[in-house]
């Protein structure tokens, strides 16, 4: 199957210039387009009239006048093409359709329980992007494309989730997905780790700001992370999604299964991590309400500790600081080694109660070995859980502007 790459889409390095310009302003005026562009005056209207023409751009009406005509002002054109973007994590996956304005105009979510094989899951997503196509009256060929950001290891280049950890279904192994997908929906396909879709979503929806170096740190089951140095992720020899994870915090301690390193930060602070302390403890005698909720305490899980920690349980708070503090540690060392200008945490830990990034946070800043002399911004970001999916399919949008 032969389809036309998206760089293609918008042929020369002027238009794809000018193309980013307005798209990163929202509304711009010509005048500031002479100015940014230090094209000349001609080749600037030629540029405009053509990304116009060809439904790139549309005119958005007449900016204030400075003392002569009032200037034209000028948008991308949200339905000169549309988007998927899917997210494809261990406890949910999601798939949402946008316009070029990441105006969002349908979404569906799945379970990821035992039964959300990579078949029936690859399957069910082709099969909700056709009902969405169907439903909004969008031809395939008006598709840019799909972007997929999922759970690591893979390789992106040939579109593989390789060999990730905690699924809760079988067969989670080499899994082919962007060549389902442009197989079954004949589009575009690109696959990255779900952090650096994370992290390109949030840039994105900071991009007034300017941040060049950002870190992105997303802790629940694992530990996935993302860095962001002059504007661009940066991406390894490997796929470093959960690479932080195995950042050793004790060099004699445990370790969660036969997997990564003993002592690692991912055995310290993460679901499982959790889950184990909650049981190891209440073998142990501990007093908590925990047990009124589960007699066997094999069978604590994470939705446990959410509602002990609601009710203010003092066994689970202790677990949940604890946790926050160790992610803290692991936290100034990335800080120590990066020095990131913007720090933003997601995931469900980081989301489960202000009192854990209020610690990790803290406990962070205190080992950060510059400070004061070096601030770091954090955050919880400004799209929260719907970072990963926006990003993915910000990612595919960006394709029209790379050389």
């Amino acid at each position: 199957m032969s389809l036309l790459p998206i760089q293609e889409k918008i042929g020369s390095r002027k238009h794809k210039e000018i193309y980013e310009l307005v798209r990163r302003q929202g509304t711009v005026s010509k005048i500031e387009l002479l100015e940014q562009s230090q094209m000349t005056g001609s080749t600037l209207t030629r540029t405009l009239e053509e990304l116009t023409h060809q439904g790139w751009l549309v005119e958005a009406g007449f900016g204030e006048s400075t003392g002569g005509r009032r200037p034209i002002l000028y948008q991308t054109n949200p339905t000169a093409a549309y988007v998927f973007g899917l997210d494809i994590s261990r406890m949910s996956s999601k798939l949402i359709l946008c316009d070029l304005h990441m105006n969002k105009l349908d979404a569906e979510s799945w379970l990821m329980d035992e039964r959300m094989t990579p078949d029936r899951l690859l399957r069910d997503i082709a099969d909700a992007a056709e009902r969405m196509l169907h439903k909004h009256q969008i031809a395939a060929d008006a598709v840019l494309g799909m972007g997929i950001g999922a759970v690591g290891p893979l390789d992106r280049t040939t579109g593989i989730i390789l060999e990730p950890l905690y699924f809760p279904a079988a067969g989670w192994r080499h899994v082919e997905v962007a060549r389902y997908m442009q197989e079954r929906l004949r589009i575009p396909v690109l696959l990255d780790n779900g952090a650096n879709t994370a992290i390109i979503g949030e840039s994105w929806s900071d991009r007034n700001r300017d941040y060049r170096h950002l870190l992105y740190v997303h802790l629940g089951v694992g530990i996935r992370s993302s860095m962001m140095a002059g504007g661009k992720v940066v991406y390894g020899a490997v796929d470093m999604e959960g690479s932080i994870g195995q950042m050793i915090i004790q060099t004699d301690g445990p370790r969660i299964g036969n997997h990564g390193n003993f002592g690692s930060l991912q055995t310290y602070a993460s679901i499982h991590a959790l889950e184990q302390q909650a049981q190891s403890r209440l073998k142990q005698g501990r007093e908590s309400s925990l047990r009124y909720k589960e007699a066997d305490p094999e069978k604590i899980n994470y939705t446990h500790l959410l509602q002990g920690l609601k009710e203010h349980d003092p066994l689970t708070v202790e677990i949940f600081s604890q946790a926050a503090t160790y992610f803290g540690i692991g936290l100034s060392n990335l800080l120590n080694i990066l020095h990131p200008e913007k720090v933003i945490l997601g995931g469900s830990l980081i989301s489960s109660d202000p009192s854990f990034f209020q610690i990790a946070t803290r406990v962070a800043i205190r080992n950060t070995y510059y400070y004061p002399a070096y601030q770091v911004v954090f955050s919880q970001g400004h799209l929260g859980e719907e970072a990963l999916v926006t990003g993915a399919a910000i990612m595919m949008i960006n394709q029209l502007t790379e050389l």
